[in-house]
């Protein structure tokens, strides 16, 4: 049995029964068959669909988003936005997926030569906790409107949003079988994987688990999509606006309790401001209110789990032996960790070596601009960084510099349906969202007529 649990309360909120070979089987088959006949249908009919889905899920977004507070311990407020945001982007790819898809013609001695972007068949989506709707509909919006089929093995603590998920497409008419929550155990995703009728996976977790289905989709020829952690920085320079980048960076770092691949990790100041952007920042931490997911004034919650809060508790400890200053929060109580900030942080140290998933922030200071973009990129993930300047010209110089997969001036890096969304280095490879996005999971086949 798979169980889900309120971390907050430590409740059992309900277990399910994982599926038998022959059940797997049998989904596998049934997503199969669909294939067959939705990859005929037109863009009109799964628009149609889709825009279904994302009214399905703004007239029900309270009771999605109350699954998720309790599953995984995100604050309500920060839940509804997380649905209210699935259903853009299926608004998005039902409104432009044609588009994105339309063949590419392409002048050669042939008398007609073009590119058709063509479904391929069952896309394997193996997703994380941290964001239980988003992460699946950024993956099953663009696979469903290019005609392929999706099957989700979702994580074991969040499987009552799973199944919610699946219901979504099931009350906006889908056919059955276009969209399947497979109730699996982690163990059981090899063999899924290396079924024939699977013919691509997508993964959103860690690197120990996408080496895992990398490797895999590998040894059977398959295309696969990672996405994995991140240590974004943020780097404030010496003109930057302290106000709004303070503003700004305390929304990076503690929104969803800190449980963000794309979060900004390694805070980043030039040594002229630093003393002015920590008081006001830890000012505003401070005032970052605490308590039950369901309440609607909380914003930080509990780490969805007990050990992952243990972990970030040990990153801390360790960093602080090594001579890091904690001067604000770093106390636990079970899954919950207190808003801490650390001062001090080296690049030898785990606060900024390693991902750090939770309420907990590194700050290093800098003396010149390259040293700041060194220690950016001494990361060994790249997914993607925030600077701060009021100088444009300097930003976009900046710009080809960082090795990571996105930066954002001025604002915390966010994911945005219109642009590819993906890492460098062990953050990842393809592109999720965009006309990327959609177009990692087709054939692009040639046609050329003589």
């Amino acid at each position: 049995m798979i169980e889900s649990k309120n971390p907050y309360t430590g409740e059992v909120l309900e277990k399910f029964k994982e599926l038998t070979k022959p059940e797997i089987d049998e989904a596998l088959e049934k997503a199969d068959k669909r294939f067959k006949k939705w990859k005929r249908t037109s863009f009109d009919e799964r628009s149609e669909l889709m825009l279904k889905a994302a009214a399905e899920l703004k007239k029900n977004k309270e009771g999605y988003a109350r699954d998720i507070s309790l599953e995984m311990g995100k604050p309500i407020k920060q839940a509804i936005s997380e649905i209210e945001k699935c259903a853009w982007v299926c608004e998005y790819y039902a409104e432009n997926a044609e588009k994105h898809l339309s063949s590419k013609k392409i002048k050669t001695d042939a008398a007609k030569s073009y590119v058709s972007y063509e479904p391929i068949g069952v896309v394997l989506a193996v997703m994380p906790w941290n964001y239980p709707f988003w992460q699946v509909f950024r993956f099953a919006a663009p696979a469903l409107m290019a005609g392929n089929i999706g099957v989700l093995k979702h994580a074991s603590n969040v499987m009552r949003s799973a199944n919610n998920i699946q219901k979504v497409f099931e009350n906006a008419g889908f056919p059955d079988g276009c969209f399947q929550n497979l109730v699996l155990g982690s163990s059981k995703i090899e063999g899924v994987i290396r079924d024939e009728r699977v013919k691509a996976v997508t993964l959103t977790g860690s690197k120990p688990a996408g080496a895992a289905v990398a490797s895999t989709a590998g040894d059977e020829i398959k295309k696969s999509v990672l996405e994995l952690g991140g240590s974004n920085a943020l780097v404030v320079f010496k003109d930057a606006n302290i106000e709004e980048s303070v503003r700004t960076c305390v929304m990076a770092r503690f929104q969803n309790t800190g449980q963000s691949c794309i979060a900004g990790k390694r805070l980043i100041l030039h040594e002229s401001i630093a003393d002015d952007f920590m008081e006001e920042f830890v000012r505003q931490v401070r005032e970052l209110k605490s308590g039950d997911p369901l309440d609607e004034d909380t914003f930080i919650g509990t780490l969805a789990r007990e050990d992952l809060a243990e972990d970030l508790e040990k990153q801390i400890q360790d960093s602080v032996k090594e001579g890091a200053k904690i001067i604000l929060g770093g106390k636990r109580d079970r899954a919950y960790l207190e808003p801490t900030v650390l001062t001090g942080v080296t690049p030898d140290m785990k606060m900024f070596t390693e991902e750090t998933f939770g309420p907990a922030i590194g700050v290093t200071t800098f003396k010149k601009n390259q040293e700041a973009v060194d220690l950016v990129n001494l990361s060994k993930f790249g997914l993607g960084v925030s600077i701060f300047t009021e100088d444009m010209d300097f930003a976009e110089k900046l710009v080809p510099e960082f090795e990571d997969g996105a930066v954002f001036v001025n604002e915390l890096v966010k994911s945005d349906p219109r642009l590819p969304f993906g890492g460098t280095k062990i953050s990842g490879y393809g592109r999720e969202l965009s006309e990327d996005g959609i177009r990692e999971f087709v054939n692009k086949k040639t046609v050329y007529i003589k």
